[in-house]
This record gives C-alpha cells, sequence and structure tokens, in this order.
C-alpha cells in the first residue's frame, strides 16, 4: 500500500507564487510552480494549484472553461484565492486547507484543481460552500500519462458518509455539507477545514503504473480523518465526533 502523507496549506492568495518547499533526493522534478509544464516519476513531488472563485469565473466568455493557469480568465482581479500543493507521485495524502481566516462561500464556493501550461488541465469547478451548506471532505484524482497530467477528477461517495449523522445533510445525492452557520468562520462551534484526499493513477515517464487511486478504493469503508493520525488536533477532534 502506498504510504500516507498529510500535505497543508502552502499558499491561499490571489496570484500564485512559487512555494516554500524542501526538496527531497528522490525528487528529480524541477517544476515549482502549478502553471510549469513537467512530466515525472514516482518519488518526484508534484505542484498543482487549486483555485476558489465564482463557478462563471472560471469559464470564458461564459461558455469555456480555462485552465485557472490561462490569463484570459483574470482571475488575479477578481476575488479569487489559489492554495498550492506538492505532494509525491503516487501516495495517498490528505490535503487540508485551514478555513478559519478565508470563508469558500465569500469568493464564489467552487474549486478547480490545475496545473500546467502548454499541456495544461484542469477539473470541473466542484462546489464548496455558500450561505447555506459547506462541504468539507473531497477526494481528487490525479491522472497520467507517460508522466504527463491529463486529468484531475473529483471523486464523489454519493453521500456515503451522511447516514446516522445528523450534522450533515445530503446535496443532490453527491455531497455530506454541513450548515455554514455551524461553521467557525460563521460564528459556530465547528471546524469546517476543508479536507482533501489525494490520489493518482495512469503512468509515469518510464510507463510505471501509479496505483493509489486503486487502493483509495478499497479503503473507502473506512474513514477518510482515520487514516491519519497526525492530522492537526482541532480538525480531529472535530471529526472524530462525527465519524
Amino acid at each position: 500500500m502506498a504510504k500516507p502523507a498529510v500535505y497543508f496549506l502552502l499558499l491561499l492568495m490571489a496570484a500564485a507564487t512559487p512555494p516554500l518547499l524542501v526538496e527531497s533526493s528522490d525528487d528529480t522534478n524541477n517544476a515549482y510552480t502549478p502553471c510549469s509544464d513537467t512530466k515525472v516519476q514516482l518519488s518526484d513531488g508534484f505542484t498543482f494549484g487549486i483555485a476558489f472563485a465564482s463557478r462563471q469565473s472560471f469559464f470564458f466568455n461564459s461558455s469555456l472553461q480555462l485552465s485557472p493557469c490561462d490569463r484570459r480568465l483574470s482571475l488575479s482581479n477578481s476575488n479569487s484565492r489559489v492554495a498550492l500543493f506538492r505532494p509525491k507521485v503516487d501516495e495517498i495524502s490528505l490535503l487540508t486547507i485551514n478555513t478559519s481566516s478565508f470563508s469558500p462561500d465569500s469568493v464564489g464556493g467552487y474549486m478547480v484543481a490545475f496545473a500546467g501550461r502548454k499541456y495544461a488541465a484542469r477539473s470541473l469547478p466542484t462546489f464548496v460552500a455558500n450561505s447555506t451548506y459547506t462541504v468539507t471532505s473531497f477526494t481528487l484524482v490525479l491522472e497520467f500519462k507517460k508522466g504527463r497530467l491529463q486529468n484531475l477528477y473529483w471523486k464523489r461517495d454519493g453521500c456515503a458518509q451522511c447516514p446516522g449523522k445528523s450534522n450533515f445533510v445530503c446535496l443532490n445525492k453527491q455531497d455530506c455539507a454541513i450548515s455554514t452557520n455551524s461553521c467557525k468562520n460563521h460564528g459556530g462551534s465547528v471546524d469546517c477545514s476543508l479536507g482533501i484526499q489525494l490520489a493518482f493513477s495512469g503512468t509515469d515517464k518510464h510507463l510505471s503504473a501509479l496505483n493509489s487511486w486503486y487502493e483509495v478504493e478499497n479503503l473507502r469503508q473506512y474513514s477518510l480523518y482515520g487514516l491519519y493520525s497526525n492530522l492537526r488536533d482541532s480538525l480531529t477532534s472535530q471529526y472524530n465526533k462525527i465519524f
């Protein structure tokens, strides 16, 4: 099984800036910004971004979805935010975004994962929060072909975690959500920091298979947060009560 790892928020701001990172001796990937094109192998680090904005902000002329790296979107001129991460290729990782001073609903309520410029890849916009509900748990799969990122997919569990949890409601038969007013950043008592389980599929630049997504599928019977004992105490304590 791929070794679980935790990668915390590296950056949250309106313009993407190279993150401060500690380079691993096994990391041969020298592309450290999300808008760089690269090919990766097993054990490399891979930098990608998650942009937060309104759903329409990710579309050019209201019809064509572009990568946040595409300047035609002018996200830096809007009320948007960007989080940068650099997980290790083919490790099951949990990305966390601290929302104590950041409210996703205040910047539009949607997010898009992205990387690359000439070979740009981006996910579909996925709902995070509005004034009524907030979704805090997500699964993201990065799909590679010969080491080049091809697609980023948000995977949903069909509200499998909702039954028996009075704090949550099922939105559109896809996502478990909590009342936004229950979140600390809206005066409530619950830490609504975002948790994004990350996995990989496809092949690296040496055609070695990336298998962590298949391992995640097998682990879905367990609590997402129970897999990561070193997640910061405030997040764990809130979700232990729920899961």
